[in-house]
């Protein structure tokens, strides 16, 4: 399978504006797209495996799109940290649906969202009136929901933005395993796959992560009480979808409680829901049957 192409959009902000980065798979001129959205503090590359899976299966008959959220990867940091929330995040992903429209009619959206991600695509799936070329047809939220468990925030806190510099790729690799052991098992391939899009390269040799660290100042301002409130605004958008909606789970996730998941498929569009043992969070969709899961659902 080639290499994602590397792409860029112009995405309006209160800043004056950044670059946001994507990699794009499969035939640029396909109807159908699937956009995946990558977690607090990763990148598009994450969905490398789960792409080419998508390709293969649909004959080459649709395009994945995978974004480097602002200040992740290869997209500008933004110059105001206190924007690193969804609230901008939403307006850069419909300059980048908007794009690919204007490129390709799109007839069919999906979205795969993990973390983070999932929850920028309800927002997007949910929220009537946006200017979208299509509505979201197909919604799998990866290991999230309108419930998000404080101690999973916490810890979560606890790494996020504290990085130093590595010798090698192997070294940052390694660094990475060991803050992710609820992501589950993964070979030494696989980790070092998964980790290679993590680090960028520092001018005097070494290597450190690929994001900015002020991304973690928005999660650290975060208070009990505020992820409360914001706990009811997020199920009405849930309740509003519409959207066939499939909900995949580490089984052993802090972040989405069995008790959430469980609503999850009573509520709104009643997801179907589909857990992983082994797994906390998140799932990373490189394991067959997590890859499966997915193209099942998009592909059926």
């Amino acid at each position: 399978m080639p290499e994602p192409t590397l792409n860029y959009v112009t995405c309006p902000g209160p800043d004056g504006g950044h670059r946001m980065a994507y990699w794009a798979w499969g035939h640029p001129a396909a109807s159908q797209l699937v956009v995946c959205v990558h977690g607090l503090a990763r990148q598009g590359r994450d969905f490398d495996t789960l792409a080419q899976a998508l390709v293969a299966r649909s004959g080459g008959a649709l395009r994945v799109v995978c974004p480097d959220m602002p200040g992740r990867g290869r997209s500008d940091w933004l110059k105001d940290p206190s924007l690193y929330q969804i609230p901008a995040y939403v307006p850069a992903v419909l300059a980048l649906l908007q794009q690919l429209g204007r490129e390709a009619p799109i007839a069919a959206l999906d979205w795969v969202g993990t973390s983070m991600g999932g929850l920028i695509g309800l927002v997007v799936a949910a929220t009537p009136d946006l200017p979208l070329p299509s509505p979201v047809r197909r919604l799998v939220l990866n290991d999230v929901g309108p419930v998000v468990q404080w101690e999973a925030l916490q810890r979560i806190g606890g790494y996020l933005g504290r990085f130093g510099r590595y010798p090698t790729v192997e070294a940052g690799a390694q660094a990475l395993r060991e803050i992710s052991q609820s992501f589950g098992p993964h070979s030494d391939a696989q980790w070092l796959a998964l980790s290679r899009p993590m680090l960028r390269p520092l001018p005097e040799g070494d290597w450190t992560l690929h994001y900015d660290p002020a991304i973690a100042l928005p999660v650290r301002a975060l208070t009990p009480e505020a992820a409360a409130q914001a706990e009811a605004s997020v199920w009405a958008l849930y309740d509003r979808l519409a959207a066939p909606t499939l909900l995949l789970r580490g089984a052993e996730s802090d972040l989405l409680s069995p008790a959430t998941a469980l609503a999850m498929t009573q509520r709104g569009p009643r997801a179907a829901l589909v857990e992983f043992a082994g797994v906390g969070h998140a799932p990373t969709l490189v394991a067959q049957d997590q890859v499966d899961a997915v193209c099942s659902f998009l592909l059926p």
